[in-house]
């Protein structure tokens, strides 16, 4: 492949009940998703983009966004992803899939977690904090469901009031959780 097509994105946007999202795809696989307003906002798309709403990779991911925003759980590996990370994030993006619908896991047990499959007898939560936070496939790859220890809700890239709506739209009580303190 030349190095031109390597260096095009596609994009389309999704009308959501959380507002309006953009996807990114590399005309194959999934590589970006985000919310408006978001944290590092289209932040691993290096190359030309080129708005287009009929790619099939954007056909699939819609179709499973309106089933994910309808109340089903659609598998996380029915979609193509390809996130943009360095071996360290991608460890932990792949953990990330693997947290069931309607369920949390704190930043230390996801830690724990990537320790693990690294083969290192401990990881630092705070580097696995970042790789969540750069996470460039919000929603498909949940993110929102790790949360901090007895139940903070700091530091999620999309906001919290988007963080606290996605936990309890996959039926998670999410009274017990701790907001941070907006000043």
């Amino acid at each position: 492949m030349n190095q031109e097509a390597q260096n095009m994105y596609y994009t389309t946007d999704y009308s959501s009940p959380i507002g309006m999202l953009k996807l990114a795809a590399d005309g194959e696989s999934l590589v970006g998703l985000w919310m408006e307003g978001q944290k590092y906002y289209f932040h691993t798309i290096t190359g030309e983009t080129r708005e287009d709403n009929h790619l099939p990779i954007f056909e699939a991911t819609k179709s499973w966004l309106d089933r994910y925003f309808a109340g089903e759980k659609p598998a996380i590996s029915a979609l193509p992803l390809a996130p943009t990370g360095g071996e360290f994030r991608q460890e932990v993006w792949e953990i990330l899939c693997q947290i069931p619908y309607g369920q949390v896991i704190t930043y230390g047990d996801l830690a724990k977690k990537v320790a693990n499959k690294m083969n290192k007898t401990s990881m630092s939560a705070q580097a696995v904090g970042g790789a969540v936070g750069h996470n460039p496939i919000s929603i498909i790859i949940p993110c929102h469901r790790v949360v901090g220890v007895k139940g903070s809700l700091t530091g999620y890239a999309g906001g919290v009031k988007k963080k606290l709506w996605l936990l309890a739209h996959e039926g998670i009580d999410t009274k017990s959780f701790v907001t941070p303190l907006v000043i």
